[in-house]
C-alpha cells in the first residue's frame, strides 16, 4: 500500500491503518526527521526477521534501533537515566538523534545486543509521532537497504517502486532527507559519537 500523510497534520484513520497493519505483523517505511526508514513493532519478532531479510542481515547481529515518543516513553525501555544524561536527552529530543543506552527489561532479547543496550530514537515529526503513539509501544528504525543514489532515499515514489512488493505499507511523508541520525552511546561513562550525521552534536554537547 502506498499511503500519503500530511507531514504536518496526519490523518487519524491513515494512522489507524498503519498502526492497524503494525498489530498484524506488518513491515512499514516511514518518514523520520533523517531518512525514510523500515519499521515494524518491536514486540513482533517474525516481522524484525522480515526486515532482517529485506536488509540481508543476520537478526542476531543486527544493530536495529527503536522509535519512541517522547522522553517518558524512553524511561519505559532503558534503565535508570542520571542526571546529566537526562537533561541531555531533554535537550536533544524530539531531533536528529540516535541514543545508545542501557536496556530494561521491556526490551525484547531479539531487539537487545550483546552489551544489553538499546538505540533509542525521538525524531522531531509528527507522523512518527503519531504512530507510536497510537501503538501504545515503540517501533523498529532501520535503514533502507539502498544503493548510493540520493533521490533514492529522499522520494517516497521511487522508495514504493523498489520496495513495494516486499512492505505492506510506504507512508508518503514528504520528502526525506539524505543524511541518518547522529548516535550517541552513554554506556562507556562518557559520551561516544559513533556515527556522525544529522544534527549538531558539538553544540548539544557544548563543544
Amino acid at each position: 500500500m502506498y499511503l500519503q500523510i500530511h507531514p504536518d497534520n496526519p490523518q487519524a484513520r491513515n494512522i489507524s491503518k498503519v498502526v492497524d497493519y503494525l498489530r498484524n505483523g506488518g513491515v512499514i517505511i516511514y518518514p523520520t526527521d533523517t531518512i525514510y526508514g523500515l519499521g515494524c513493532d518491536i514486540f513482533n519478532t517474525e516481522a524484525i526477521n522480515r526486515i532482517c531479510r529485506i536488509k540481508g542481515v543476520d537478526p542476531k547481529k543486527s544493530h536495529f534501533s527503536c522509535i519512541c515518543s517522547d522522553l517518558s516513553h524512553i524511561s519505559d525501555y532503558t534503565k535508570s537515566i542520571d542526571t546529566p544524561t537526562f537533561r541531555l536527552l531533554k535537550n536533544a529530543v524530539p531531533g536528529p538523534f540516535t541514543f545508545i543506552l542501557e536496556a530494561s527489561k521491556a526490551v525484547p532479547k531479539l531487539f537487545k545486543t550483546k552489551r544489553n543496550t538499546i538505540g533509542i530514537r525521538v525524531p522531531d515529526n509528527k507522523i512518527c509521532h503519531e504512530i507510536v503513539k497510537a501503538l501504545g509501544h515503540p517501533i523498529v528504525s532501520a535503514s533502507l537497504p539502498m544503493d548510493n543514489e540520493v533521490e533514492q532515499y529522499t522520494d517516497p515514489e521511487l522508495i514504493y517502486e523498489i520496495f513495494g512488493d516486499l512492505v505492506d505499507v510506504v507512508i508518503d511523508g514528504g520528502p526525506g532527507g539524505i543524511l541518518p541520525s547522529t548516535v550517541l552511546d552513554f554506556t562507556n561513562g562518557e559520551v561516544q559519537i559513533t556515527r556522525e550525521g544529522a544534527g549538531d552534536w558539538k553544540k548539544l554537547l557544548g563543544e
